[in-house]
């Protein structure tokens, strides 16, 4: 593979050097209230270099590790079938080349195709969520493949017990009954993650975090914002629990630049993806 012509900050390495594919997946067809995270991924690419490499946080520089930016995907608008395909052709070849695939979403409806991705590769596969919403509904408006569906689709591949949720504080009624017994699902906030992640020990996971966990008020660029929500420290500290989980995957999603014209949302979803990077690199 050859790197795109933009990369994020520091992600410049060649292919098959590095740990880590980032790559794009530009698809918001079924976002059902605001769109515009298709746009996401090239929006951070030109923004990221307002940012440092190195993080105080974990004192660790993105020169420290290997990051291959394969750009951006091309989806078909309107067709979730195919553009799922597509994702799970290109996480499933990143790993079968033994390296980790990084997605930018996009809707959230994205992890799904890498998700089918891992869940071939890997043997009771887990996923840990991020994320405002249960989207545990069976079907939205008579769609099966959407944003407001795609936990229910990954728990038909990995089944009861097998999905972990934390910051969720929306839902219908019929989510939240089908879902007990089935997805461990931690209201609000990130009360209980470290126990979840001791459980996690070995096993393999992917990680999928909805930036709309974030509060509306720092980060109003999403496709679909909830009151309430937790701050960037929060969310900091809960990836930081997440440190010596097997991540076999992972991916950000629900970044709406154009819903935040000051900026400071892709700004905020650059930082996110940076301490990801240096957690799993």
């Amino acid at each position: 593979m050859n790197k795109n012509v933009s990369t994020f900050m520091g992600c410049d390495s060649e292919y098959g050097e590095a740990r880590i594919v980032l790559f794009g997946a530009p698809f918001d067809s079924t976002s059902s209230y605001r769109a515009g995270s298709r746009f996401a991924s090239a929006a951070m690419r030109g923004e990221s270099y307002a940012l440092e490499d190195y993080s105080p946080y974990q004192d660790r520089d993105l020169s420290d590790i290997m990051v291959f930016d394969g750009g951006e995907l091309e989806l078909p608008p309107g067709s979730a079938q195919m553009a799922l395909e597509a994702i799970e052709r290109f996480a499933g070849k990143v790993l079968d080349d033994k390296k980790v695939p990084c997605m930018i979403g996009g809707e959230h409806l994205v992890t799904l195709g890498a998700v089918r991705a891992a869940a071939q590769r890997f043997r009771d596969l887990a996923v840990l969520a991020f994320d405002a919403h249960a989207d545990l509904r069976g079907d939205y408006l008579g769609e099966t493949l959407s944003h407001a569906t795609v936990m229910r689709r990954v728990w038909e591949l990995v089944g009861d017990g097998r999905i972990h949720q934390f910051g969720v504080r929306s839902g219908c009624r019929e989510e939240f009954t089908w879902g007990k017994g089935r997805v461990e699902t931690h209201m609000y906030g990130f009360s209980g993650l470290q126990e979840t992640a001791e459980r996690l020990r070995g096993v393999p996971v992917y990680l999928t975090v909805d930036l709309d966990v974030l509060d509306p008020g720092i980060f109003p660029g999403t496709g679909t914002p909830e009151a309430g929500g937790v701050s960037f420290t929060e969310l900091l500290n809960a990836m930081l629990v997440t440190a010596g989980l097997n991540i076999v995957g992972f991916d950000l999603n629900e970044l709406s630049p154009a819903c935040d014209p000051s900026g400071n949302s892709t700004l905020t979803a650059c930082k996110v993806l940076r301490e990801l990077l240096l957690l799993h690199g």
